[in-house]
């Protein structure tokens, strides 16, 4: 889920190379609609799509959905490149299994989608994952 075609198209030749299929979203409201009706098994969510935080308002709404919560979300972003960072909560929980900073390494996108579609909480978090129940 993304605002950025260029950055959606270059994630679905990535993560296509990798056997995964992909459906995609502009924004928070298209991307639930998205995720409701393909029932995705992994979320690779922006943080900046048509406002600031959309991505994290959206991965809320994720964890509040009892046909969602259990979905892995990668986040990522280049919100650390603009004035927008101070807006960043840093202070709460955030619904997400992983976060990249754009730009994205093609392997380290198949890499960190393979570690949370597949539930290894160390290579996907970078740490022991204790925040959602798979």
């Amino acid at each position: 889920m993304d605002d950025d075609p260029d950055f959606v198209e270059y994630s679905r030749a990535v993560l296509e190379k990798a056997d995964y299929q992909v459906v995609s979203a502009g924004n928070s409201d298209q991307g639930m609609l998205v995720l409701n009706r393909e029932k995705p098994d992994l979320v690779v969510l922006d943080v900046i799509m048509s406002s600031v935080l959309d991505g994290l308002s959206m991965s809320q709404r994720m964890a509040e959905d009892p046909d969602l919560k259990h979905v892995p979300v990668v986040m990522v972003t280049s919100i650390a490149n603009t004035d927008y960072l101070a807006l960043f909560p840093t202070d709460e929980s955030i619904h997400i299994d992983a976060f990249l900073t754009k730009p994205i390494a093609p392997r380290s996108c198949s890499a960190k989608s393979d570690a949370c579609f597949t539930g290894d909480s160390l290579a996907c978090c970078g740490r022991e994952h204790r925040g959602r129940t798979r």
